[in-house]
């Protein structure tokens, strides 16, 4: 017994909501952090802060475009 497949146009449809809302919530998230902990700091701490969280929002979208793109098993 077969389980069903899920068609490409449905899991990049499911992945584009996924990532949009993903993207948006991890901003607001990563700003309030950045508000909470970098008030006051050196500007230069502040840059790298903001460069990494700027930067490891990629990983997740990563493998959520991955498995947008994946083909079925068939």
């Amino acid at each position: 017994m077969e389980g069903r497949k899920m068609p490409g146009s449905l899991r990049r449809l499911i992945g584009m909501i996924t990532l949009v809302t993903f993207v948006v919530v991890y901003c607001f998230v990563a700003m309030v952090i950045g508000d909470m902990t970098m008030s006051g700091r050196h500007w230069g701490i502040q840059l790298i802060f903001f460069a990494i969280v700027g930067l490891i929002w990629t990983i997740p979208a990563g493998f959520i475009i991955k498995w947008m793109y994946k083909n079925p098993q068939r």
